[in-house]
């Protein structure tokens, strides 16, 4: 503990300054744990790394308003974009505190934390230590590297995992990893794809004016796509679009304060855009650089180009565009997801590409209605929940406090 002490301090300061630099003194007070209500409030400490991971537990998130309206949440992350996004969703949220202990100490005390909900790898000593309630990790996930590095403090591994009432691993490597490094037997869940539990929200209504724009059959989307990829998904429309003129294409930001950068690339490309933040009206190419619209995009795309696959970034989900029903398109890097993806190749539910020229070869074997229809059909057979929603909150309920 005392070596990790050493390492999260030079951490904090790092992150400590990067805020007040980068983001104000706002969102240093929030670093440092500041402006609770100290209302003494019982709150459930739900904290996720982006907007991901928090997109991941959203169905978990309106469960558990569902059956216990009477906790609230406090929800933080690592990034502005994820804080963004849950306050769209109606939460209280903000930046992460350190993982100092008296600031640690000082989140939980104003906020009256009862109980801490950790999201995917997000396992903080001073967290799990402080919180006076139960730990429950949804979507547990550790890398064999992570494994080894932690193994090489199995004290302080064992008194981490022996913290943790539940976890929920995402795959079955990573359920034995953790328990391995201590997590008790009895903490162990079921293996659990939070990402197959996705449902679209609530409030997700069709636009017929955009539909008539952009017709499901002759539009695809290239979702959350990196630095390096948009050049790719535009090379690849200018050629698809030779055999289909009527082809429409959705671009959706993994990072939207990129749309400047992008936007000049289909300028260059001669692609008339329009910019979904400004309220253009439709054209050829969307760009689109808000958040919390991606259920929209996938509704309304009859194929998806996955991002974050033609990059080191190892992937964004699948299973968004297979609820759908699209036809999926992906390139080699899949390592986020390795398991879902190869089960949707192993189905033929999906192409996977490599260069422009492949993916404007997927789009094309796409373009019949009955095709993406049957493509979709299979994502949606091979992506379906393994583990249901309601089985996943009969464990996590009676952990909660009354």
């Amino acid at each position: 503990m005392l070596l990790y002490r050493i390492l999260v301090s030079v951490f904090a300061v790092v992150v400590l300054t990067r805020a007040l630099a980068r983001q104000g003194r706002a969102a240093l007070r929030e670093r440092l744990g500041r402006g609770g209500p100290k209302d003494g409030k019982a709150r459930i400490w739900l904290h996720a790394a982006s907007n991901g991971e928090l997109s991941s537990v959203r169905p978990v998130i309106r469960a558990l308003a569902e059956a216990r309206p009477d906790l609230s949440l406090i929800v933080t992350c690592n990034s502005e974009s994820g804080v963004a996004l849950a306050r769209e969703m109606g939460l209280d949220a903000r930046l992460a505190p350190v993982d100092l202990s008296w600031i640690v100490r000082r989140f939980v005390r104003d906020w009256s934390v009862a109980a801490h909900v950790a999201v995917e790898s997000e396992l903080w000593p001073n967290r799990l230590f402080a919180v006076p309630g139960p730990v429950i990790v949804l979507g547990g996930r550790i890398s064999a590297k992570s494994a080894r590095n932690w193994a090489r403090l199995p004290d302080l591994a064992a008194r981490l995992l022996g913290r943790v009432d539940l976890l929920i691993p995402q795959d079955a490597a990573s359920r034995e990893r953790f328990l391995s490094l201590g997590l008790p037997d009895a903490a162990a869940g079921p293996v659990t794809e939070l990402k197959s539990l996705y449902a679209p929200p609530a409030d997700l209504t069709s636009d017929h004016a955009f539909a008539d724009a952009y017709p499901r059959e002759t539009t695809w989307l290239a979702a959350s796509t990196h630095k390096g990829e948009e050049e790719i998904v535009i090379a690849a429309h200018l050629e698809a679009k030779a055999r289909e003129p009527d082809l429409r294409l959705i671009l959706a930001l993994r990072h939207p304060h990129r749309a400047a950068e992008v936007a000049a690339l289909l300028r260059e490309a001669g692609l008339d855009y329009a910019l979904r933040s400004r309220g253009d009206a439709p054209r050829e190419v969307l760009l689109a650089d808000t958040l919390g619209e991606m259920a929209r995009w996938y509704s309304q795309a009859g194929r998806v180009f996955i991002g974050g696959t033609l990059t080191d970034r190892g992937g964004h989900t699948p299973f968004e565009p297979a609820h759908f029903g699209a036809a999926i398109l992906h390139g080699p890097d899949v390592a986020n997801f390795a398991r879902p993806f190869a089960r949707l190749l192993s189905e033929d539910a999906a192409i996977e590409v490599e260069t422009a020229s492949d993916l404007a070869e997927g789009l094309a074997h796409l373009s019949d209605p009955a095709s993406q229809a049957l493509a979709g059909d299979r994502a949606r057979a091979a992506l379906g929940a393994e583990t249901d929603l309601a089985d996943l909150m009969a464990l996590v309920l009676p952990l909660l406090p009354e």
